[in-house]
């Protein structure tokens, strides 16, 4: 895997190819980039493609990442001169492709942005300026002369809200952005080598677009009404030409297997409206841990028939309040009459005054038969990181929910003897223990051990939907407690009670402050402060090696508690 160091700055280089009639493809390879979304490793680097098309009138598809910066916009305006570029198509507002949305528009004021409604919104927040936009909604046409008709497709959440594809009737040219793409860089344009392409290709799909598998056959639906796509022209990657078909075939089976076997958690809100964009990103987060598939869509810009689909197919529902207009009511209308008893619900509030009110709208769905799954969220002042992990702890327990009867089954239906055999591997009994800023977390381990001398390190097993993962991201600290063995059991009892989204871990239960922060039990036998170095993605857990700082024993002579289970499928 290449790696970038300080020692070796890493390689960007440019490549810019005619790719049809008055279309120009602006590619930045990103030879040694390793890693993208945080927890996702690269093994071939990346490109962020950018396309010029020149009709009677010019339009921009999506910029370039800020780390090309000067290289990028100097080749641009070789290709076009800034009073020229008539408009600036943003496929949507990810950094790595609209990262030079304000220095275009520095060059070129009187270019027209063109993007869906909340992709206007996100940009009006980032570039904090005035500048000439079109909305465009699904079906909508731009027309540059010279036969280059553009249609817009709107594709939220693949894989970002506001995403749209845009289609080149005179080319027949499908730009994608993200869609169909795969982190892969090589000096070749297209995809003339599959085999080479095929990994990534799938890779790709598996972290970005798999979790949105539902809207993945959305967007097919919507391209059925356009004439046969020749070419896709992504946003990273090689371009798709020569086996066309077998990419399209590959997202179709593949997202049609997912959206048949996935548990759908669909939340529901209004876009930009008071802090209900925050809210639903950390509730999304917390549910996507359990692996359930989170689609989330904007109340008030979504087609009543796309919110009646997503509404059927959920398990569970999230509406954040929206406010008391019209197109909002029809919104909330449609999810009612679409809902269903076998169903979960939860309610959070937007957070502003004139909102919909959140416990007659929870009532609504409780009298109709739907379980609620955790409390409202309230919102009574401006979001604290409490609140903020009280929604993504929302979110968890409304995925844990959902997957009850799967886990039920996966534990009785693995009760081999090889399951016998594992489950004799005894474990310590442990807490780890965990505080950021004014929040703070807790968890009942067994799985852990040392795992280096120099330095000193321990591995923990931590599941994937247990709401202390997210206080143990590289370079977080905790303590990791160790249990007595005869005087373990009030410890024990208390922190594997279920405790209610955001409820504090350490009431009634006697703690003094770590040198980092972190809270040591005033009854363990002994305590480690530790440091995350690492994480291994181990399917539903993750490995955190850690390094150790500091500890102490408190009886010389205690013995460690030690677990025992007679099978190894759960804890």
């Amino acid at each position: 895997m290449a790696v970038s160091t300080s020692k070796r700055p890493p390689r960007l280089t440019l490549q810019v190819l005619d790719i049809a009639p008055e279309t120009t493809a602006i590619r930045c390879l990103d030879w040694d980039r390793d890693r993208f979304d945080i927890e996702f490793a690269l093994e071939n680097g990346t490109t962020y493609n950018s396309f010029l098309i020149k009709g009677e009138q010019i339009a921009l598809v999506d910029t370039s990442h800020a780390k090309f910066g000067d290289r990028y916009l100097e080749q641009l305006w070789q290709l076009v001169h800034p009073s020229d570029l008539d408009y600036l198509i943003v496929s949507h507002t990810e950094p790595d492709h609209s990262g030079l949305v304000k220095d275009v528009l520095a060059k070129a004021p009187q270019v027209t942005v063109v993007a869906s409604k909340v992709a206007l919104q996100f940009l009006g927040d980032l570039i904090h300026q005035s500048f000439n936009q079109r909305q465009v909604k699904n079906g909508d046409r731009l027309d540059l002369g010279k036969g280059h008709v553009l249609e817009f497709v709107m594709a939220p959440n693949l894989h970002w809200p506001d995403t749209i594809l845009t289609f080149d009737h005179g080319t027949q040219t499908l730009f994608t952005c993200d869609v169909f793409g795969a982190h892969f860089c090589n000096d070749a344009p297209f995809d003339t080598e599959p085999e080479l392409l095929e990994p990534d290709f799938k890779f790709y799909y598996d972290c970005l677009m798999g979790p949105n598998a539902r809207s993945v056959l959305s967007a097919f639906k919507r391209l059925e009404v356009l004439p046969p796509v020749q070419l896709v022209a992504t946003g990273h990657g090689p371009l798709l030409r020569h086996h066309l078909p077998q990419w399209l075939n590959s997202y179709r089976n593949w997202s049609q297997e997912q959206a048949k076997a996935a548990t759908t958690v669909a939340i529901f809100y209004a876009a930009n409206y008071g802090y209900a964009n925050a809210l639903a990103e950390a509730i999304e987060r917390g549910a996507a841990k359990t692996g359930v598939v989170v689609e989330k869509m904007d109340l008030l810009t979504a087609e009543p028939q796309d919110i009646r689909e997503l509404t059927e197919i959920a398990a569970g529902l999230i509406i954040g309040t929206p406010p008391t207009t019209a197109i909002a009511q029809t919104a909330l209308s449609t999810i009612r009459a679409a809902a269903h008893a076998k169903q979960a619900i939860g309610v959070f509030e937007s957070g502003v005054a004139d909102a919909e009110p959140a416990y007659p709208l929870l009532n609504q769905f409780r009298d109709a038969g739907l379980t609620p799954s955790f409390p409202v969220i309230r919102v009574t002042a401006a979001p604290t990181d409490a609140l903020f992990q009280e929604a993504e702890e929302a979110g968890t327990d409304m995925g844990q929910w959902l997957l009850r009867d799967r886990t039920v089954k996966q534990m009785k239906s693995l009760d081999t003897d090889l399951d016998k055999a594992l489950g004799r591997l005894s474990g310590g009994l442990y807490i780890i223990t965990a505080q950021k800023g004014a929040i703070n977390s807790a968890m009942l381990a067994s799985w852990v051990a040392q795992a280096s001398t120099e330095p000193l390190g321990i591995s923990i097993a931590v599941a994937k939907d247990r709401a202390i993962e997210s206080f143990l991201r590289v370079g977080d600290t905790f303590v990791l407690n160790v249990l007595e063995e005869g005087n373990y059991q009030p410890l024990m009892r208390h922190f594997l009670k279920r405790f209610p989204p955001g409820a504090d871990r350490f009431a009634h239960v006697k703690t003094y402050p770590a040198s980092n922060g972190s809270p040591i039990l005033a009854d363990a036998l002994a305590y480690m402060e530790c440091t995350v170095v690492s994480r291994l993605d181990a399917h539903d857990h993750w490995i955190v090696y850690s390094t150790v700082d500091n500890g102490r024993v408190s009886k010389p002579d205690g013995m460690t508690a030690v677990h025992h289970r007679k099978v190894g499928n759960h804890y």
